[in-house]
């Protein structure tokens, strides 16, 4: 019943009636605010149907064409992703009071599944779901707007006490350097999954996508879904994301890595697995080792898929190695990569829910990211001009 009463008054403000105001109306309010709050619960149910989840780190991207002077003055390389440290928290209001810093709806996650929605909208309004932790506060609500109007289904956890997650985004020539600020994402808690709505939504969905920054958040609530995942003989899927979460969570992907069914990551973030457990350099081998390395649901084989850039896409599937080439773009058309390799996830996993064949799924990732990268940031158009 708190539920409900705190719906009926959050109803009494929209509608600029005290509560000392009420009388007759109270009652009536009320129960309007208790049907809507069981449409809600129904709609948020009936939506849940076939979807497709993800967890991760909601972030608010604060993006900037910069020089290199900006670069060296956070020390910060192009093509790197990493967490904020002290001496890089300036970074947020210099980009905002110095350059003309754009804001975009953002996270590593949140971004696949928006560029999944966008793509599958045509067939499907409410395939989609997100789940984050976020603040109460301006920036928590521009996300769960943006995402919304995007079409994917959004459930935040929200922390009242820390600020929502910022992400700086330092484009030069094309290129983009990330220094996260996690924040509020940095306080998901698995509690959030034992809520009514947390349930409906994630055991009605039949995939699940994960990128491996929540690594560093909550282990323990990527388990729960993975584990459901495994009971349920549902698709589980993961992604490296950075080569720092290789190097310095090994623990957490060691114990993420064994649910994947997909397993997703560039170039740079195989090097530093190889390296790290000794697979040598020749990517398609090492590729082939992960595909192989020890997997809780053993009727389903592994797919590793190591992205390169402009360079070919190579999948590891069942023994075998494909390479799929990348159409080439011309550089004149490149605006920011930022965000490229989140679209082409979410253009294999919006084929994937299909039932779609690799191949499939690769061509819809490769159109995806080309379409991305020829944007500012992950930002999307209106309607989706993929054809499959």
């Amino acid at each position: 019943m708190t539920t409900l009463r705190r719906t009926s008054i959050q109803c009494y403000k929209l509608r600029g009636i005290e509560s000392s105001d009420v009388g007759r109306k109270k009652t009536n309010i009320y129960w309007h605010c208790v049907i809507s709050f069981i449409r809600k619960t129904i709609l948020l149910c009936d939506a849940c149907t076939g979807l497709l989840l993800g967890v991760g780190n909601p972030l608010l991207d604060i993006s900037a064409e910069v020089g290199q002077d900006m670069l060296d003055k956070y020390d910060v390389k192009l093509d790197a992703a990493i967490l904020a440290e002290e001496k890089h928290l300036p970074v947020y209001d210099d980009l905002v009071k110095n350059y003309s810093a754009g804001f975009i709806a953002g996270g590593a996650t949140q971004n696949s599944i928006r560029i999944a929605q966008w793509m599958l909208k045509e067939d499907n309004d409410a395939a989609t779901a997100f789940m984050g932790c976020v603040g109460n506060d301006e920036y928590g609500k521009t996300l769960e707007q943006c995402a919304s109007a995007d079409g994917v289904l959004t459930h935040y956890m929200v922390d009242e006490s820390t600020p929502t997650g910022t992400c700086a985004v330092l484009v030069k020539g094309g290129e983009r350097s990330l220094i996260a600020n996690l924040a509020a994402a940095n306080n998901f808690n698995k509690s959030h999954l034992e809520t009514a709505q947390s349930k409906a939504i994630y055991e009605a969905a039949k995939f699940y996508y994960i990128a491996g920054f929540f690594l560093t958040v909550s282990v323990e609530s990527l388990v729960v879904i993975a584990e459901h995942a495994l009971s349920n003989d549902k698709i589980f899927c993961l992604n490296l994301s950075a080569p720092f979460i290789i190097d310095f969570f090994g623990d957490q992907v060691a114990t993420a890595l064994p649910y994947a069914d997909y397993l997703f990551c560039n170039e740079s973030e195989a090097e530093a697995y190889a390296k790290k457990h000794d697979l040598g350099e020749d990517l398609k081998e090492v590729a082939l080792k992960v595909a192989a390395s020890p997997k809780k649901n053993q009727d389903r084989p592994r797919v590793v898929v190591f992205t390169q850039g402009d360079k070919a896409t190579i999948v590891a599937y069942k023994g075998v190695v494909t390479v799929y080439d990348v159409e080439p773009l011309s550089k004149n058309l490149l605006v920011d990569t930022n965000g490229a390799g989140d679209a082409f996830v979410g253009g294999f996993l919006s084929e994937l829910v299909q039932g779609k064949d690799i191949k499939d799924c690769v061509d819809a990732g490769h159109w995806a990211a080309k379409y991305i990268i020829q944007q500012p940031g992950t930002t999307i158009s209106k309607t989706c001009a993929w054809k499959r």
